[in-house]
């Protein structure tokens, strides 16, 4: 049984939350990482304790699961072996063999005078230089690195053994749905695809094995750096809101806008989605913060989730009201039956 999470937006929807709760709640055997690789962050709040994450699934906290990273996913090793020590997680975590290396000659490429750092806002990890080395076939491999050799693994074969097994698998991208190499706005995207079509690559699984896809959205959407934004605010009106956030990885104050109800059905139908987690709904009024069921919700909350679901098409089945692991409300078994 897999479920893959994406995010609907550009990112910072609030995935690494939703992911944790969901393993948490779900208690999967594996939790696999796909996406771009360590220009994503992941921010997990778990009893008043921060976790900015940038490689390592969201899921690491749920201590009985098996964590890989696919082979489509790029690896600072650095980054890789700080998160591995930090967290604790040296004899659970497996990195496919054949995951890509960001070295420090990408970086630089990647900052470079006149690169897309200045043009489109690079988060300046190295990660689409070394997705051309890749496509030139000449990057290194975590195979080649000694320092990972504990921790190489075939992921593809892991995680289809386990859905043979009646297991359960978790698979989570980064990034966002308008990021994407092909179908985000382009120029202002990441060096891949970010679909939940691209997760199954990243990780090595047939589009057969997916039971479910959840795709994350933000109440009030948000972007780091330059690219087309519609909806856009301006940060004074944000300011009013209360809405104030800075990007993970590259701490830049993220821009702020409403919800583009156009774009979250655009991206529900490119990654098929079977259900929507609304995240950040606390937004919409304090009233609503930290609310753990569904009438807790203010009534301006309440309609907007029902317009999400009804102009969507999808079912809103995850709703966040706040940081913290437990401020959520969970409508599965209400609307699916799960």
């Amino acid at each position: 049984m897999v479920t893959i999470v994406v995010g609907g937006q550009w990112g910072d929807e609030g995935k690494g939350k939703v992911i944790s709760y969901l393993c948490m709640k779900d208690e999967p055997d594996i939790i696999a990482r796909a996406g771009v690789g360590p220009n994503a962050g992941h921010t997990v709040v778990y009893r008043g304790k921060k976790y900015p994450l940038r490689l390592t699934p969201s899921g690491f906290l749920y201590e009985k699961a098996k964590l890989l990273i696919g082979a489509g996913v790029l690896v600072n090793p650095e980054v890789m072996l700080k998160e591995i020590r930090d967290l604790g997680i040296e004899n659970r975590i497996g990195i496919d063999y054949r995951c890509g290396i960001i070295e420090e000659e990408h970086i630089a490429r990647d900052k470079g005078s006149g690169h897309l750092a200045g043009k489109i806002g690079s988060t300046g990890t190295g990660c689409g230089p070394a997705n051309m080395d890749r496509a030139n076939r000449s990057l290194k491999l975590a195979q080649d690195i000694a320092e990972l050799k504990p921790y190489l693994t075939d992921v593809p074969q892991e995680v289809n053994e386990a859905i043979d097994a009646g297991k359960k698998v978790l698979v989570e991208s980064s990034q966002g749905f308008g990021l994407s190499l092909f179908y985000g706005t382009y120029p202002y995207v990441t060096s891949k695809d970010t679909t939940a079509s691209m997760a199954c690559v990243d990780v090595g699984i047939g589009p057969r094995r997916v039971r479910d896809v959840i795709v994350v959205f933000k109440s009030f959407p948000t972007r780091v750096g330059a690219g087309p934004f519609p909806t856009e605010m301006s940060q004074e009106e944000a300011e009013r809101l209360g809405i104030v956030e800075y990007g993970t990885v590259t701490g830049r104050r993220r821009r702020i806008g409403r919800f583009d109800f156009d774009m979250a059905r655009y991206a529900a139908m490119l990654n098929s989605a079977s259900q929507i987690a609304l995240t950040c709904v606390d937004y919409i009024d304090e009233e609503s913060r930290g609310a753990r069921s569904y009438d807790e919700l203010s009534k301006a909350a309440q309609s907007f989730v029902e317009e999400v679901e009804r102009r969507v098409g999808v079912p809103v089945t995850i709703i966040s009201t706040g940081p913290e692991l437990e401020d959520t409300i969970d409508l599965r078994e209400e609307k699916l039956g799960i």
